[in-house]
């Protein structure tokens, strides 16, 4: 006769019973429910069980899981669930925390958890917003309330302060609150002598850039390129430079290039207007093909007014374009009349400067004008 090996794992199959179906609904689509019974007591064989039946785990992924638990019956990792349930998390939500943080089911939810609640709730969140919160990223429920937490917190409340608006952003961005690098960031950027106001920016944008590894890095390029830190085109050009990857800012330049422009235009319209380095290559392109081959304007022109690569092609360049042209073809405007400025002025002062000043064709403009703007809403809504 063979020997049994002393801890010899059988996995056993059966059907679930109507009361596990009805507390744990997330498991209600698996057919087979998985136990384990040993022939000794096997240290992780129940936390497999419990993972399986529970927890939403692959058998795969609960083998690996398991030796990183220690309970052999349902009293602690349940305490967990019913912590979890009393706060308004539903059990697929209770089982997307516990994916991602396996050790909550081994702690001591009124000794770990609560207090942290009982904090985001003495800052004005409701019960949905931590639902929402935990939900999205539960790591920073294993950092210290006091060590961690707390100075966090206060940390993000000297750049944002109102409470409701710390609360808004931390449910979207919750890992603030367990990312060691955002403090020493800041930290970095105030030492430059980026204002509060320019880092709120950044918050409200894209605050992981202030996780970044590389951020001090970045700033000292941003300095030799002689963008000046107290100006809030610092920030757009910290974002820009944080956010678009090496191949594709390369890809823009010399989209740039192609239309054209030197590497010191280029230069020059980026410390202008950061943002033109955030426009799509689709969008670069475009603008400049309407510019030059439509309009028949120089490509030059918009290095001394980036900022028209932001606006809308069908409803301000294409318009005002139209009126440029007819003025221009009259002899109606100067020689060296800027023409990148009129695109950038407010609807109201551009109507004043380029249409209704020219009394004779005043109402010829204002047509053409309209009726462009009509064909190109038209088009819009063609296309959509």
């Amino acid at each position: 006769m063979l020997k049994l090996h002393a801890h010899r794992t059988i996995v056993c199959a059966k059907a679930f019973t109507f009361t596990t179906l009805k507390r744990f609904p997330i498991v209600q689509h698996q057919i087979f429910k998985f136990d384990f019974c040993t022939t000794t007591s096997h240290p992780h064989s129940f936390a497999v069980s419990y993972l399986v039946n529970n927890c939403g785990f692959s058998l795969e992924n609960a083998l690996k899981a398991s030796p990183k638990l220690r309970f052999r019956d349902p009293q602690k990792p349940d305490s967990v669930f019913c912590f979890f349930r009393s706060h308004g998390f539903s059990d697929s939500q209770i089982c997307i925390i516990l994916q991602k943080e396996l050790q909550f089911l081994s702690c001591k939810p009124q000794k770990v958890l609560l207090p942290k609640f009982e904090f985001l709730r003495s800052k004005g969140a409701s019960s949905l917003d931590i639902v929402r919160m935990v939900t999205a990223n539960p790591s920073f429920l294993k950092r210290s309330l006091e060590n961690h937490i707390i100075p966090a917190y206060e940390f993000v409340r000297g750049i944002i302060q109102s409470d409701k608006q710390i609360i808004d952003f931390l449910i979207q961005n919750s890992y603030f609150l367990f990312d060691p690098r955002v403090a020493p960031n800041v930290k970095l950027l105030l030492d430059f002598g980026v204002t509060h106001s320019q880092i709120h920016i950044l918050l409200k944008r894209r605050p992981l850039v202030l996780c970044s590894s590389k951020l001090l890095e970045t700033v000292q390029e941003l300095k030799q390129m002689g963008f000046d830190v107290s100006k809030s085109t610092f920030c757009i050009a910290l974002l820009a430079k944080r956010t678009v990857n090496k191949a594709k800012w390369e890809e823009k330049v010399d989209t740039f290039k192609k239309w054209g422009w030197s590497q010191e235009q280029i230069l020059v319209a980026f410390r202008s207007q950061p943002y033109i380095m955030l426009s799509s290559l689709d969008k670069i392109n475009a603008v400049f093909s309407f510019w030059v081959e439509q309009a028949g304007f120089k490509s030059l022109d918009l290095v001394r007014a980036p900022g028209i690569f932001l606006l809308s092609l069908q409803k301000r360049i294409a318009p005002r374009a139209s009126v440029l042209q007819f003025l221009t073809s009259k002899g109606l405007l100067q020689k060296d009349a800027s023409l990148s400025r009129p695109f950038i002025l407010t609807e109201k002062l551009f109507l004043e400067k380029y249409v209704i000043r020219f009394k004779g064709v005043s109402s010829h403009l204002l047509k053409l004008y309209e009726d462009k703007m009509s064909l190109e809403n038209d088009r819009n809504n063609t296309c959509t």
